[in-house]
């Protein structure tokens, strides 16, 4: 970190600095950051996706930092967090992501500050508000503030209803520059929310991205809807997503089925009080054989959630895809339905469409949330509702053994980054509220 950021950062956590203080400090010329390199897109060529390593790919640069235009905010990220949109974006799959940059720059002189020789990358983030630019005025200098990646303008009617329909939508730091594992970063006024008072940094970072995907998956109309007592079955149930979504079913009056791989992770959620959990390991679930799906298999997995709750899944949080697919459509009650929001066992998903079109099922595609999804879902963690997943902390210097971890299926919950935070549990600023949930914060922490 340089003299100047750090006369800057220390600036912006001042409880005495004013706005216009934080303001007049100046801004470092360069930063670091976590890049990809477009002169290395080809360096996987000819390696199976399963051996392509970010470890090689993924790099901690000096750059110059992000140039700030109107109704976007310059924060310092004290703390950024790991999403499978990382991984892809490292190994350059399923195409360089310099794409979405080059194709951004066609559309303004704004859109063209995004494509350069690097990528910086972090879908998530944590941090304290530096500067803000021409038209913003619900945030200042000094805000300690939670960022979602929901990167839109507005300025089409399609998206008024949605953001997440907009023509112009992006997933910030995957389809735009100046992601969040940077000592500073450039996002949209729009992007920003207030951070939980009673958590850490790193907490704070892990929440967005999955959580707001999670909330628009099984609450919000605009996907699941859940309704009180509606059977969930959630694959992945102490991964990123699956972690807050059994929070969110169990708290909206649902009844969540989980999906694990390992005793250890049912005897886990049994102690955070989910009741019905299905370790796939421990029943041998094989859904493909030889290529091809078994639907036997789909049928004694549904015969388990049966036993379990005496009855067939009202929806089906889905995001393995190909792997699991197949009997998620099946398992699913008649008049079902299945939210979808990723693939990452494969894209190319099969089913039987029987079960899908005799018996009155809906497949309900999902993706991530709108500001006002990913604001209701940040109230929830602030009320102490939802709970973070954080399960392990990493130096920026070391994101890309971090994303290793996420790409190998090494890891539980969510992997945080510290960026300009100089250790974990720095952060918190009602020390009363967090005693009251340090209980339940650290139950979930358990998943790793």
């Amino acid at each position: 970190m340089s003299d100047t950021l750090k006369a800057l950062l220390d600036a912006a956590l001042s409880p005495e600095a004013a706005p216009q203080d934080i303001a007049a400090a100046p801004l470092p010329e360069t930063m670091r950051a976590a890049v990809v390199r477009k002169d290395e897109i080809g360096m996987f060529e000819g390696v199976p996706s399963a051996d392509k390593d970010p470890r090689k790919s993924l790099h901690v640069d000096e750059v110059p930092i992000p140039p700030l235009g109107p109704n976007e905010v310059l924060i310092a990220p004290m703390a950024s967090a790991l999403n499978f949109n990382t991984v892809w974006t490292s190994i350059f799959e399923p195409l360089p992501t310099f794409g979405f940059l080059e194709r951004f720059a066609k559309e303004s002189e704004l859109g063209a500050r995004h494509d350069l020789p690097y990528h910086i990358v972090g879908s998530d983030a944590s941090g304290v508000v530096v500067r803000v630019g021409p038209g913003v005025t619900r945030w200042k200098p000094g805000d300690r503030v939670t960022v979602h990646c929901n990167y839109v303008d507005m300025e089409g009617p399609e998206g008024h209803d949605d953001s997440m329909i907009d023509p112009r939508q992006r997933i910030w730091a995957f389809e735009t520059n100046f992601g969040g594992m940077a000592e500073l970063a450039m996002v949209k006024a729009n992007q920003l929310m207030p951070m939980p008072t009673h958590l850490t940094w790193e907490e704070a970072a892990c929440l967005s991205l999955t959580l707001a995907t999670s909330y628009r998956m099984i609450v919000s109309p605009n996907a699941g809807a859940m309704k009180q007592g509606e059977v969930v079955l959630v694959w992945g149930a102490t991964g990123g997503l699956g972690g807050f979504a059994v929070q969110l079913v169990r708290n909206g009056g649902g009844i969540p089925v989980a999906v694990v791989s390992s005793q250890e992770k049912v005897d886990l959620l049994h102690s955070l009080g989910i009741e019905h959990v299905i370790d796939r390991s421990a029943e041998g679930y094989q859904f493909w054989r030889d290529g091809k799906q078994d639907p036997k298999e789909w049928k004694r997995f549904g015969g388990k959630i049966r036993e379990l709750v005496g009855e067939d899944p009202d929806m089906v949080f889905e995001h393995p895809g190909r792997q699991t697919f197949g009997a998620s459509v099946f398992v699913a009650k008649k008049g079902g339905r299945i939210i979808t929001c990723a693939s990452t066992s494969g894209y190319m998903h099969e089913y039987d469409n029987r079960y899908l079109w005799m018996n009155l099922k809906r497949i309900v595609s999902s993706h991530f949330a709108n500001y006002k999804e990913a604001w209701e879902a940040n109230r929830l963690v602030n009320l102490g509702m939802i709970h973070p997943i954080l399960t392990k902390t990493y130096a920026l210097d070391d994101v890309a053994e971090a994303a290793w971890a996420i790409h190998t299926n090494q890891h539980t919950g969510k992997l945080g980054v510290l960026v300009n935070a100089t250790a974990e549990g720095q952060g918190v600023q009602d020390a009363d509220k967090r005693a009251m949930h340090a209980g339940e914060i650290a139950k979930w922490k358990q998943l790793s």
